[in-house]
């Protein structure tokens, strides 16, 4: 069964809330330590939200499978027309194409909203799974940092890969000031 992708609304949030909360608990996407809670990650997705950012999940029989949200790169202003996108998905739902689908749904979502580029900062450089779902997606890469986290005592890379959204750097958007 393919999953339906939806923007997510805050009653998904307890759901999408437990996914991260597994992920970080478990495994090496994510360098949090600590699991945030509901009234943590209800803040991350109103700041989302509110910056006109795209944030997806994808449902089926009634549950979230998983969910992929695109936000700010960096801060300063000259970063504003690239994203930066995170996807996790419920342990059942891995393997199974729906970071795939999250993921080209998301990249359509933030073309949409006149952003030219994405940017995936991967955990861990042994992660084979999110690496391949990203070159499946259009992704190229771009470098590795080699040993800049630590988390369950073992020292951790993160790998760097880049796309290109719509016209990405081909043309000046119309509402570039500077």
């Amino acid at each position: 069964m393919s999953p339906h992708i939806r923007p997510a609304t805050p009653a998904d949030l307890p759901a999408i809330t437990a996914i991260y909360g597994h992920a970080v608990r478990t495994g090496t996407a994510t360098f949090e330590l600590d699991p945030p809670d509901l009234a943590e990650m209800t803040r991350r997705y109103d700041a989302l939200i509110a910056g006109n950012f795209p944030y997806l999940v994808a449902t089926a029989d009634g549950g979230i499978l998983g969910y992929a949200y695109s936000g700010p790169y960096r801060p300063r202003p000259a970063y504003r027309f690239t994203v930066e996108n995170s996807v996790y998905l419920d342990p059942e739902a891995q393997g199974r194409g729906v970071g795939t689908q999250l993921m080209q749904a998301l990249i359509k979502e933030s073309e949409a909203r006149g952003y030219r580029l994405m940017v995936a900062v991967i955990g861990d450089s042994a992660n084979a799974a999110s690496i391949g779902m990203h070159v499946r997606t259009g992704f190229q890469m771009v470098g590795t940092f080699s040993n800049v986290g630590l988390k369950f005592g073992r020292w951790l890379d993160t790998v760097m890969m880049q796309r290109p959204l719509g016209e990405g750097a081909s043309t000046i958007p119309l509402d570039s000031e500077r």
